[in-house]
């Protein structure tokens, strides 16, 4: 079953379930690169600001597309029943989490991540699958004192939403379909969001982050 058009639109269903968290002291985080468009119409809906938070999944060694975890700043999260090496693990995520910090860069042209602290903060995405990409972000973020931590997604498995919403103040998704088939099944359009787009996305929106120059 097809729930949205694209990533517009499921924003636009998000932003009626969390308009009530509307507030001058809400910042909107969003996971780069699918959940930026859902990220900058919820942070117009709120009038917050909008800033990135990068993490990226820790792939099998011998399966890159497997993945068995997940980094989030200095957050990272293995899969329970993983018995890879622990010198691959603590090699990926030094490597992952020296990618983010660039990448962040790029597309923002800031070193630093808004800050968190005492702040409403929101983390969204395109769609939640296992759950291992969001909760490192949310561990991330619990770290830097946030006021209260709220993840808000337009679909999310079943078997997720039991891993992410103990860890936060509310978890809020239009959809729970079960059983889950992927995040691109439930929008008829699901193109890939390039670096330009974010960029460009961060530039259109209410936020203090500065993207980079294109000139």
């Amino acid at each position: 079953m097809k729930y949205f058009t694209d990533r517009n639109e499921a924003a636009l269903q998000l932003a009626t379930k969390i308009i009530k968290h509307k507030s001058p002291q809400t910042l909107v985080l969003a996971i780069p690169r699918g959940g930026v468009p859902i990220g900058k119409v919820l942070a117009e809906a709120l009038s917050a600001s909008l800033d990135l938070l990068m993490a990226k999944k820790i792939g099998h060694p011998f399966d890159p597309e497997f993945a068995i975890g997940a980094v989030c700043a200095n957050e990272m999260i293995i899969e329970e029943a993983s018995e890879i090496n622990a010198e691959y693990l603590a090699q990926q995520g030094q490597q992952i989490k020296a990618e983010l910090s660039a990448r962040y860069k790029r597309l923002t042209g800031r070193e630093r991540l808004l800050s968190p602290h005492q702040k409403k903060v929101i983390i969204t995405d395109d769609g939640i699958a296992t759950g291992r990409t969001m909760l490192a972000a949310v561990r991330a973020i619990k770290k830097q004192g946030p006021s209260s931590l709220i993840v808000a997604v337009p679909v999310c498995s079943v078997e997720a939403s039991k891993k992410v919403a103990p860890e936060v103040d509310e978890l809020i998704a239009c959809y729970y379909p079960d059983p889950f088939v992927g995040v691109g099944r439930f929008y008829k359009q699901f193109s890939q969001v390039t670096d330009e787009e974010v960029i460009e996305m961060l530039r259109k929106s209410t936020t203090v982050a500065s993207p980079p120059s294109r000139v």
